[in-house]
């Protein structure tokens, strides 16, 4: 299904791979190689190492540098919420309006802009909301309890 294709994956890879790094780090290893979260993620370590030097910016990932390279998290699983991801690799609105502004002696024109941002402020308002209620900690005790 092309949507499916078209859909943005990103907050989910991330959580992927944040969560991929909690359990690695858990189960005794100190740092993650990309190339084994690509593994995982089905996906090029070049994708992941993108996104990671995303989650680093934003403080929710490290990486070490030489011997024994790799990546580690930077706070702990259950003080990530999908929230911190989200806006760490998200810094745009969900939606946006028209590239170049609207005719504004149209009536639709004029008014379109003020009556989509309502609705659209709404709608990231509780999408923020939703996604500060889940941690990487319950996304990983949902995980490990689907296995």
């Amino acid at each position: 299904m092309e949507s499916d294709v078209s859909a943005n994956s990103r907050l989910t890879i991330a959580a992927h791979t944040l969560t991929w790094i909690g359990l690695y780090q858990r189960r005794g290893h100190e740092v993650a190689t990309s190339e084994q979260i690509a593994t995982s993620v089905n996906t090029n370590p070049v994708v992941i190492r993108r996104l990671l030097g995303e989650l680093r910016k934003a403080g929710l990932a490290d990486s070490r540098r030489g011997a024994g390279a790799g990546w580690m998290l930077a706070r702990d699983l259950a003080a990530i919420t999908l929230l911190d991801v989200y806006q760490a690799i998200e810094p745009g609105p969900v939606f946006a309006l028209h590239r170049a502004t609207p005719n504004p002696e149209c009536v639709v024109g004029h008014g379109i802009g003020p009556a989509m941002t309502a609705v659209y402020d709404d709608v990231e308002a509780a999408l923020r909301r939703e996604l500060a209620k889940t941690t990487l900690e319950d996304v990983l005790r949902d995980v490990l309890k689907a296995a």
